[in-house]
C-alpha cells in the first residue's frame, strides 16, 4: 500500500476497529511528570493477549487437570480441550490430511525439534535475513547461508541457483521467513517451495511474524511445515507450533525422552530397558504438556478467524501507510528495506533517525512520550548488519547497544502494531518523533547495564 492510500482506507475505520486487548487502559509515568496511556507498539516482540482469549482462559482454569493419563473428571476435559486446541489449530493452518500439529514452547523451540529430527546427511540453506530462531539452530547440518536478495524475484533465483549446485541425492531442507521481523516485508513463500521441491529439497516456514497478520495456509503455500509462536498471535503461557509432514518428525529420535513420548517400557535381562515411543505428535512432548499455553493459542486462532483476515489486514495496511505517510517529510527518518518502499508488508516498520542513537532515541519515545518500541539488532544481526551497511562481524545485543546518548550505533528503531493498535497510538508515535526530530529530547539520558535510560539524579 502506497503511503498516500491511508486517508482513502480511513474511510473503512468503522469496519476495521481494533480489536479489544489487555493492557489498553494501562498508564504509565512520563519522566516530565504526569501520566499517559501506554501506547504498545513493540507487537513484533509479543502481542498483547486479546481480551477474548484472556476471557477464555479465565473461564477454563477452575477446570484445568492434567492431561492424557488421568480418570477424572478434569483430566478428561482438560484432554479433550487440549486435542481440540490441536485440531483447531489444524484448521487455522489449513494442514493436510497426515500433517502432525506439535505443540512446543514457541517457534524457536519449534524450528529447533525440526533440526533435531533432520535426516543423516541433510542439507539446510537459509538466508542470512533470517531471525536467529530460523538461523541457528541447524549445527548438525551442513548449512548455506544465502546472501540478502534485494527483491522477491532475486530471492526465488538465489535459491534455485543454490539448489542446482547441491547433491541431488540427498536430503534438503530450505528454511525461510514469511515477514520479516525487522522489515516487515512478505515474502515469495509459494514461489520458493516451488523451487525447493523442484530440486527435491523440503521447505519450513518461520511464520511468526506472518500468522498474526495474514491467513497461512499449509496446503495453498505448499510447504512441508510452518512453525509459529502464541506470544506474536495474541495468546500467552509460551506456547508455540510445529504443523507439517509427518514422516521425519515419525523418523526421529523424540525431542525429549520422558512420559507421554514413550508408548511401552520394558526391562531387559541386562538390566536396561527397551522404549516403543509413539508415532503421533505425542512422540515430541514429553512430559506434561502446557494445556492452557495450548488452550489460549487456540482461543486466538478462532478470534482472528473470526474477525476475518481481510478485515485486520485492511486495518493494519491503513496503520502502515498512516505512519509512513506521517513521516514522510521527515528527511532524517530512513526506513529499512530489502525490497524497497512499496513492498507488501505486515505491521513491522525499522528505521534510523539521522544524529540519534537508536537506543537513546527509544528511551525517549518511551520516557517523554509513553511509546514502547523496540531498538537494536532485533535478533536478526546479519540482516541489520547489511541493511545499515555496518560490518557483518559487529558484536551486538539484540535489544542493548553499548553506544551513549550523542554516540553512533549500529543498530535500529522498530516499531510495529496489529490487531489491538488503537489510531491513536500510530498517531502519538508519528507526533513523538517528529518533535524528538525538531526539538530534540527534553530530558538528559546516560548508559546503564548497556542501555540509554533517563538520568534521574539531575
Amino acid at each position: 500500500m502506497s503511503v498516500s492510500t491511508a486517508s482513502a482506507v480511513a474511510a473503512d475505520q468503522a469496519v476495521c476497529a481494533p480489536l479489544p486487548v489487555l493492557g489498553r487502559d494501562v498508564t504509565v509515568p512520563l519522566v516530565t511528570g504526569g501520566e499517559v496511556t501506554y501506547a504498545a507498539l513493540d507487537y513484533a516482540a509479543s502481542a498483547p493477549a486479546l481480551q477474548r482469549v484472556w476471557d477464555d482462559v479465565a473461564a477454563y482454569a477452575p477446570y484445568y487437570g492434567s492431561v492424557h493419563r488421568g480418570a477424572g473428571y478434569l483430566s478428561q476435559l482438560s484432554t479433550d480441550l487440549f486435542e481440540n486446541a490441536r485440531r483447531t489449530v489444524t484448521e487455522f493452518l489449513d494442514c493436510r490430511d497426515g500433517d502432525q500439529v506439535v505443540f512446543t514452547r514457541s517457534t524457536t523451540d519449534s524450528l529447533n525439534l525440526l533440526a533435531a529430527a533432520l535426516p543423516a546427511g541433510c542439507q539446510v540453506f537459509v538466508f542470512e535475513t533470517e531471525h536467529h530462531a530460523a538461523l541457528l539452530p541447524w549445527r548438525d547440518a551442513r548449512v548455506t547461508y544465502l546472501d540478502a536478495p534485494r527483491s522477491p524475484r532475486q530471492a526465488v533465483e538465489t535459491l534455485k541457483r543454490a539448489l542446482a549446485e547441491r547433491d541431488p541425492h540427498g536430503p534438503a531442507l530450505v528454511c525461510v521467513t514469511g515477514a520479516s521481523n525487522v522489515t516487515g516485508e512478505l515474502w515469495p513463500v509459494r514461489e520458493l517451495a516451488a523451487v525447493a521441491h523442484a530440486h527435491g529439497a523440503r521447505i519450513v516456514l518461520d511464520a511468526a511474524q506472518l500468522a498474526p497478520h495474514h491467513p497461512v495456509s499449509v496446503r495453498d503455500l505448499d510447504v512441508d511445515w510452518v512453525a509459529f509462536s502464541g506470544h506474536k498471535l495474541y495468546a500467552p503461557f509460551g506456547s508455540g507450533v510445529l504443523a507439517g509432514r509427518a514422516d521425519w518428525l515419525r523418523e526421529a529420535e523424540p525431542y525429549l525422552a520422558g512420559g507421554g513420548a514413550s508408548r511401552k517400557v520394558t526391562r531387559r535381562t541386562d538390566g536396561g530397558v527397551d522404549v516403543q515411543w509413539h508415532d503421533s505428535a505425542a512422540r515430541h512432548e514429553a512430559g506434561s504438556p502446557n494445556v492452557i499455553g495450548a488452550y489460549a493459542l487456540a482461543s486466538a486462532c478462532k478470534a482472528l478467524t473470526e474477525a476475518g483476515f481481510d478485515t485486520l489486514v485492511a486495518r493494519e495496511q491503513y496503520l502502515v501507510a498512516k505512519v509512513r505517510e506521517g513521516l514522510a517529510d521527515v528527511p532524517q527518518v530512513r526506513f529499512l528495506s530489502l525490497f524497497g518502499d512499496d513492498a507488501p508488508r505486515v505491521g513491522v516498520l525499522s528505521f534510523v533517525v539521522e544524529g540519534w542513537n537508536s537506543s537513546h532515541f527509544a528511551a525517549a519515545l518511551s520516557a517523554e512520550y509513553g511509546i514502547g518500541v523496540r531498538d537494536g539488532l532485533f535478533c536478526a544481526h546479519p540482516l541489520v548488519s547489511t541493511l545499515l551497511g555496518s560490518d557483518p562481524q559487529t558484536q551486538g545485543e539484540c535489544g542493548a547497544p553499548e553506544a551513549a546518548p550523542g554516540e553512533k550505533s549500529l543498530n535500529a528503531i522498530r516499531v510495529s502494531f496489529g490487531a489491538g493498535t488503537p489510531d491513536e497510538h500510530v498517531e502519538r508515535f508519528v507526533r513523538a518523533v517528529k518533535e524528538l526530530v525538531t526539538d530534540g529530547a527534553r530530558w538528559n539520558y546516560r548508559t546503564e547495564d548497556g542501555r540509554c535510560v533517563p538520568d534521574r539524579s539531575a
